[in-house]
């Protein structure tokens, strides 16, 4: 599992033109799944995420969570996060996670944050998506579970 944090002052997903997801200060992930990932990958990928001190406190550190500023989370599938570039010039995705297991884990991460107390819009798995993204800082991070599960 891999997930790009984007902290951000405003974030929004668009299909045909239509916000179906939008969040003011928070997160804007980009999750993407291989095949050995599980529910027990997702949490603790999440539970890391969630627990990250990446927002400035009163005097400009970085050491406020999520949480603590009531932020907000917009999920968007991004299964392109395990583009093989190895060979030639066209990306192979072979290491993505097929769609049917993919779409399972999504609806699961989206699901387990809502139930530590986030509000969390999301994309639409599998769609045509358009993300706007007002990344503050610019602070990205990306978390891999292969480097974060040992």
């Amino acid at each position: 599992m891999k997930v790009v944090i984007q902290n951000v002052t405003s974030a929004s997903v668009s299909i045909n033109n239509k916000i179906v997801g939008e969040i003011s200060r928070g997160f804007c992930l980009l999750v993407g799944f291989t095949h050995d990932d599980n529910e027990e990958i997702v949490r603790k990928v999440t539970d890391k995420l969630l627990g990250l001190r990446i927002f400035n406190d009163e005097n400009g550190k970085t050491n406020l969570s999520l949480k603590d500023v009531n932020g907000e989370i917009l999920s968007i599938s991004q299964f392109t996060l395990y583009a093989n570039t190895n060979e030639g010039r066209r990306p192979s995705f072979v290491n993505a996670m097929k769609p049917d297991r993919a779409s399972e884990l999504y609806d699961y991460f989206n699901l387990y944050m809502a139930e530590q107390g986030y509000h969390v819009e999301k994309g639409v798995f599998g769609a045509d998506m358009l993300v706007k993204i007002n990344n503050d800082g610019p602070f990205t991070i990306v978390l891999d579970s292969k480097e974060l599960i040992k």
